[in-house]
């Protein structure tokens, strides 16, 4: 029986892979066409693609065609440092001695499944290796130059829709966590403006009446102390209710064209003493090139006390915060950057920062970094955060310079 390969077949193939590189095809899905068509299309016994885990280098199933369940479950056929060295050699192996050569890992149950001869052929991406097509013949076969040329094209093509899919993939997944971001932010919204007048109230009697008793009170003495320590933390309602209301009804900028390095001097010089009763050294660093842009200085002014009293408190003895401004590499923002030396935010707590509510810190709030997302997004800029456990944290908010500057 012929069993040379028919390159109408491969046309049809590499046809239908190319289509998928610009269709929205799942990874899933593109991999189990892949190895269904390049077992027919080698008239194979089956084939599998194994795809490398970034994360821990493993070599995970993507899809297979034409193998048992109880064949596959015995895991990877070859070793992880094998399929390294295929790829980066690029080129195809072929191994005929099923029950002696070194690289098929479960000899025994690959004769069994009838399996006698493999064909293994790298998947990489420019520079990036993504794993490695396997196709299982049931018996040995001759293949020419040619074949295995057009098998490497099969799996570099292969590989560019993998990448593509699996960024798309990526994007679907940050669009759909941004949905939920913002329906939460919506809920969150209705429930401040239903519950903040009510809260307000009888918070500003608690505070009316213990401020007047705090006045008649004996200077010292548990009376004192207690009516103090009520006066302050019925204060921090008042405040976490205020932040409450200026997260959930945003007012829009009052934008005028200013230079932003007048209120970055502005914001330092009222925390000038924070900076010098806890001994941190402050390092400044003002692009005086700067072109002026639409900002409300008021809330630019928040968003920069914020990230300041979050870098001073990050700090636990001594240490550095560093201010620039500057004009980022495509001259489209103006960038304003504040970094510090302190405890740095873990891996895990980096995709909820910006979260309402959500704060490392014991008395926190949660909302300073939520307002100050929802303000530079409001002034149609973007904030990027940098930060590894004990390595300090850097936040760069960057602001869209107008096209006639």
């Amino acid at each position: 029986m012929n069993k040379n390969i028919d390159f109408e077949s491969l046309y049809n193939i590499l046809r239908e892979i190319s289509t998928s590189l610009h269709s929205g095809a799942h990874v899933k899905d593109i991999l189990e066409t892949l190895v269904m068509k390049s077992a027919q299309m080698f008239k194979a016994k089956g084939a599998l693609i194994r795809i490398l885990n970034p994360k821990t280098k493993h070599l995970d199933l993507g899809a297979s065609y034409g193998l048992s369940d109880q064949y596959l479950s015995k895991g990877p056929a070859f070793r992880k440092e094998f399929v390294m060295d295929l790829c980066r050699q690029n080129r195809v192996l072929i191994i005929r001695d099923i029950l002696n050569d070194p690289f098929v890992q479960y000899p025994k149950e690959a004769w069994e499944e009838g399996i006698r001869m493999i064909v293994d052929a790298p998947i990489t991406y420019k520079d990036d290796v993504i794993g490695i097509l396997r196709i299982y013949f049931d018996e040995p076969r001759e293949l020419s130059e040619q074949e295995l040329q057009y098998l490497i094209l099969i799996a570099e093509r292969g590989a560019a829709v993998i990448q593509r899919a699996q960024l798309l993939e990526i994007q679907e997944s940050r669009y759909d966590q941004l949905a939920l971001q913002t329906e939460k932010l919506s809920a969150l919204g209705r429930m401040a403006a239903g519950i903040a007048h009510e809260i307000n109230n009888p918070l500003a009697g608690v505070l009316l009446y213990s401020t007047n008793l705090l006045k008649k009170a004996p200077e010292e003495g548990p009376f004192r102390e207690g009516l103090e320590i009520i006066i302050q933390e019925t204060l921090r309602c008042k405040t976490i209710i205020q932040d409450l209301l200026e997260f959930s009804r945003p007012s829009e900028p009052k934008a005028f064209l200013t230079n932003i390095n007048k209120v970055v001097v502005k914001v330092l010089h009222l925390l000038d003493n924070e900076f010098r009763l806890r001994h941190i050294r402050l390092e400044i660093d003002l692009s005086k090139l700067l072109p002026e842009i639409l900002i409300d200085e008021n809330q630019i002014e928040q968003i920069l006390v914020n990230l300041l009293l979050n870098a001073i408190q990050a700090i636990e003895d001594q240490g550095r915060v560093t201010v620039r401004t500057y004009v980022t590499p495509d001259r489209k923002n103006v960038a304003m950057e504040v970094a510090d030396t302190g405890c740095g935010i873990s891996p895990e707590n980096m995709s909820k920062i910006f979260e309402p509510f959500f704060s490392t810190k014991p008395k926190g709030t949660g909302l300073g970094l939520a307002v100050t997302y929802s303000i530079v997004e409001k002034h149609g800029g973007k904030i990027y955060a940098f930060s590894e456990p004990k390595q300090g944290t850097r936040f760069i908010v960057e602001f869209p310079i107008p096209r006639e500057s």
